[in-house]
């Protein structure tokens, strides 16, 4: 199977199944020299992880995370670095009944056709079960990002289903399973979950994630557009299917005058673009949402064919998210530092010589 690997300086290869005995990843690229433990990682794979409240999956994996190489005493070798995560709690007879069928809105009818086979349980490769390895490999490019420019990564919940989140205090985001940034709307939060898992439905969800510290200049003016790299991660994390960048689809009834943020010495006096002028960081925060679907994998009775092409009926058992979108928010991190760390990597290459002419205005990182 192609496409298990993305980044172009920064590479990483994901590997494994739901059900398997284990999941992981190779990271190819990461510099030599900085300090790297398994609790390193182990903080935001436990964000992540399953289990954690009434209100997601209850399979219950420790995602314990084992670096099988790349690091010598305590270093990172510039070698690559091989991350394991070993599966603990499968229950594959959940899945006895759709050997046969196929999961309304789910990848089952796809890879079948794709690939003439396909493996049934947990969903096999289009498992969420598969951004743990994601999720560990961004805490490596998290560190190094810190190190080399001050930047740092936060994510928060702004709608669950009908139930929309304001923003009103980031340090409410770790103190809640929903990563709400808002005390107050948890209750209804809560209330709409229960509600959903007994009627045996799901719901879809949005999120925000930012990068903090950004260094000015990354990306290219063309195909490799900052921007466009992280919609194509973005579009990469299961059930995603919509990504805005600052105003997003927001900019469609701006103006001009609106839209376009000016500079002063000072700094800029608004970020509608979400960080990123023509492709290139401008050193502002980057900010991006995503749209994530309702979780496929559901007990409502659903039409749907089996192999033969008949029709038949469709009711999943197992352990599931009502809304994948809530353990999201360390993914989408991730992935937002593993690209940011790749174009740091390719701009250091190409233009690490490079003076700019004017000194970066306040705010931003040269």
């Amino acid at each position: 199977m192609s496409g298990s690997t993305f980044g172009t300086l920064l590479r990483v290869t994901n590997f494994g199944e739901s059900h398997g005995p284990a999941i992981g990843c190779v990271i190819d690229g990461c510099p030599p020299g900085m300090a790297l433990t398994e609790a390193d990682i182990q903080g935001d794979l436990d964000r992540r992880r399953p289990g954690t409240s009434r209100h997601v999956t209850q399979r219950n994996e420790a995602d314990a995370v084992e670096i099988l190489s790349g690091v010598y005493e305590g270093q990172t070798t510039g070698t690559p670095i091989a991350l394991l995560i070993r599966n603990t709690d499968q229950r594959s007879r959940d899945y006895g009944n759709l050997l046969d069928t196929f999961r309304p809105g789910h990848a089952d009818y796809t890879y079948w056709q794709k690939y003439g086979l396909r493996d049934p349980r947990g969903g096999g490769r289009a498992s969420a079960r598969l951004t743990a390895p994601t999720v560990a490999a961004g805490a490596v490019a998290k560190k190094w990002l810190a190190q080399q420019y001050g930047t740092s990564f936060v994510g928060w919940m702004t709608q669950i289903g009908d139930v929309v989140i304001p923003f009103e205090d980031e340090a409410q985001i770790p103190l809640n399973p929903f990563f709400a940034p808002n005390a107050g709307v948890v209750p209804a939060l809560e209330a709409y979950m229960d509600a959903l898992r007994k009627a045996g439905d799901s719901c879809g969800a949005r999120l925000t994630v930012t990068a903090r510290g950004m260094p000015v200049g990354l990306g290219e003016p063309l195909y490799d557009k900052l921007d466009a790299d992280i919609a194509y991660a973005m579009m990469g994390l299961n059930a995603v299917k919509g990504v805005e960048i600052g105003a997003g689809f927001g900019c469609v009834t701006q103006k001009g005058s609106e839209h376009g943020d000016e500079l002063t010495p000072q700094g800029f006096r608004s970020n509608h673009a979400g960080g990123v002028l023509g492709g290139i960081s401008s050193g502002q925060d980057l900010v991006v949402s995503i749209a994530i679907k309702p979780t496929s994998s559901i007990r409502i009775p659903r039409a749907s064919i089996d192999r033969a092409g008949q029709p038949t009926v469709v009711e999943t058992f197992g352990r599931h998210d009502p809304c994948v979108g809530i353990r999201a928010t360390p993914i989408a991190e991730a992935l937002l530092a593993l690209v940011v760390m790749d174009h740091a990597l390719r701009h250091r290459a190409q233009c690490g010589d490079v003076q700019p002419p004017l000194p970066p205005i306040p705010g931003a990182v040269s």
